[in-house]
């Protein structure tokens, strides 16, 4: 029977869900999180390991020989180094597309937010503190209108269609720019230049890569438009927070919002948790019940299909 071990399985399953389609798959062991020098020895003698954000490195394929399958717990896979799971022959799998419409949901809360700034709203009306005139309104922060402004959308895979087909729905106008031609789906494509100079929001939605850390640092930045907003639940590392946070102190952005940022959990010293205008949420954009439902059982499936000597969803 095949040896299976799950490294750090909370965040998909913090008690909701079920093991039980994959522990019918082989021995199966679930750690909850391992803690950084503990892959090796957790992983030990089995064959298939399934992972969400611990690495997986060269030095960790090479110390764990007999394993042979590696299964991502999530679609992005820059955790694993595909170049040494190529040399070693151990495929690597991922899960595509389970998550495209929480992700593109929380797209709009966090610009929602924004714009409108109900939470802040709201808790000033329970505390009873913020309207001191008695008046039938009032409103701590600009409220700020979609309807006739760019979305400018970076990467025009699943999502970010899917953020599109909203923001068109909205009545906003959308660009995007994609490094392969696609369908634009009533949205018009441009270059990454002219998106920054066109847009009103920016929103990321492309993997990050070798090519691309940082694209959003303070040479883009200065493309974008005054009073411009951004929002980042791709992948940290495609944002110089450093530069972020001197827009949103200088006025040249009018607010941000991330969900995923360069070092997670967030390092006290990030220069976004004392910047104005900067929303913070927890890497929570592919989290949905729903959508851990369906991770859950695409998992499964992914590795039935290897075991069955017939792998889809391969990234080596």
């Amino acid at each position: 029977m095949e040896k299976i071990v799950v490294l750090d399985g909370y965040t998909l399953n913090p008690g909701d869900l079920s093991w039980d389609g994959i522990s019918k798959l082989g021995e199966l062991t679930v750690y909850d999180r391992t803690p950084s020098g503990k892959t090796v020895e957790r992983i030990g003698d089995a064959s298939i390991v399934l992972t969400n954000k611990t690495p997986i490195d060269r030095a960790v394929m090479e110390a764990c020989p007999d394993m042979r399958y590696i299964g991502v717990l999530a679609t992005g896979y820059n955790i694993i180094d595909t170049a040494a799971a190529s040399e070693k022959g151990v495929t690597v799998t991922n899960v595509p597309a389970y998550s495209t419409q929480s992700v593109a949901q929380l797209t709009f809360a966090l610009l929602l937010e924004l714009c409108n700034r109900v939470g802040l709203h709201s808790d000033s009306v329970h505390a009873g503190t913020g309207n001191p005139y008695g008046d039938f309104c009032y409103y701590l922060t600009p409220q700020t209108e979609l309807a006739g402004k760019t979305l400018g959308v970076v990467g025009f895979g699943r999502i970010g269609r899917a953020v599109a087909k909203i923001a068109m729905a909205m009545g906003m106008e959308v660009v995007y720019y994609n490094r392969r031609e696609v369908p634009g789906d009533g949205a018009k494509a441009v270059s990454f230049g002219e998106l920054l100079k066109r847009s009103d929001v920016v929103t990321l939605h492309c993997p990050q890569t070798a090519g691309n850390l940082k694209m959003i640092n303070a040479e883009t930045i200065a493309k974008m438009k005054t009073g411009a907003m951004l929002i980042n639940d791709a992948r940290g590392g495609l944002v110089d927070e450093r530069a972020l946070a001197d827009a949103l102190i200088g006025g040249k952005l009018a607010g941000a919002a991330v969900d995923v940022l360069s070092s997670e959990p967030i390092s006290q010293d990030n220069p976004l948790l004392t910047a104005p205008n900067c929303i913070i949420t927890p890497h929570i954009a592919w989290a949905s019940t729903e959508a851990r439902v369906r991770l859950m059982k695409m998992t499964e499936e992914n590795l039935k299909a290897y075991l069955a000597g017939d792998p889809v969803n391969t990234v080596v």
